[in-house]
This record gives C-alpha cells, structure tokens and sequence, in this order.
C-alpha cells in the first residue's frame, strides 16, 4: 500500500495557473472559485495571503463582493514552503506584495506535483508591470487575464488609477483610492499620448 501511494505521488503533476487584472476586475473572486472548486473535489487546499494586506480581514481573503477563505497570511514567499507540505493545491493572493521569491517558490511548488493558483495586479497604479508577476507570467502553465469595467466611460479597464497624490508603490485601499480605467481614459486622466 505505502508503495503504491509513493508511486502515485512520484507521477503528480504540478503545474502554475495565474489569475491577473486590475484592481475590481475579480482576481480574488476567481481565486476562490477554484480553490473552492478543488474542496468539492476533496483535494487539501492551503491558501496564503501577504501580512501586509489586512484591508478586509487579517487571515481571511476576501473579495470586493465579500466572499471569503480561510487562509494562512505569511511575510514572505519562502514562509510558503514552511506550511504547504502534504498539500494538492496552494492558494496564493496578492501576488505582487511578495518578494521577488514568489516565482522561484511557485516553481518549486509546481515542482512537488502542486496545482499552484496565484491572484494579482499586472501592472502598478502607474501602468508598469508588477513585482515578480511578469516573472510569474511567462512561467506559468496558465494565465487568465481579467478585466474591470471603466469606471468613466463602461469599456473594460486594465488600469488601476490611484486617485491620490503620492509616489508610493505599495499604498491598500479599495474604491476610495483607486478607480479602474480603460486605456484611453487612464491615458487621458494622466496625460499620455
């Protein structure tokens, strides 16, 4: 038996899926509609979150609709490692509050046969790519883009326009701060051609 239950762990395969957007474009949503999907399915399922993001919950991801998971908030992307063993599935949200060791640890997660489900920002308020997710991106097995809706103009938006001064890379808010735009009214908003 114990033979067998080596052999089937040995032929698992791992692979990474990335769920990206803008901020209200529903990343987290569709986080936790996977990771939930793979509950039903009876799979052990560990989800973490940045200790830094304490917006809705300390422990808890939580969506703008407010659904929630039960997760485990870490302060770095190494911390992962320490908690997701004997597991079929890790959760991760917020992705680009992590460390740029946050795609060396998926990998490495990929790599035991873990499914790895990551949520996040592509791109920074000021429209650049994102912490390790452009790393993430093109080691990932799957990528899901997703998008919010304009809140100017009702096109899909892939901005997340922060609507206070400052120069901060890393400033948690949600609609008080931040207002999804398309393209041409992120361009029009900061004056870009």
């Amino acid at each position: 038996m114990f033979l067998e239950q080596k052999k089937e762990a040995q032929s698992k395969a791992g692979w990474i899926e990335l769920i990206v957007g803008s901020m209200f474009s529903g990343k987290t949503e569709e986080l936790i509609r996977r990771l939930n999907r793979a509950k039903i399915a009876r799979l052990k399922v560990e989800i973490f979150k940045p200790g830094v993001d304490v917006r809705y919950d300390e422990t808890n991801v939580v969506s703008h609709n407010s659904n929630s998971i039960m997760s485990t908030p870490v302060e770095s992307a190494e911390q992962i490692l320490l908690y997701a063993s004997d597991v079929d599935v890790v959760g991760i949200d917020e992705a680009q509050f992590f460390d740029n060791q946050l795609a060396s640890v998926c990998n490495q997660l990929a790599n035991r046969g873990i499914r790895v489900v990551v949520a996040g920002l592509d791109m920074d308020f000021k429209g650049k790519p994102f912490g390790s997710i452009p790393q993430l991106m093109a080691e990932a097995e799957y990528v899901t883009k997703v998008h919010a809706i304009c809140i100017r103009c009702g096109n899909l938006a892939q901005y997340s326009h922060r609507t206070i001064s400052g120069d901060d890379l890393v400033v948690l808010g949600e609609t008080d701060i931040y207002e999804p735009l398309c393209r041409k009214c992120y361009n029009s908003v900061n004056k870009k051609d």
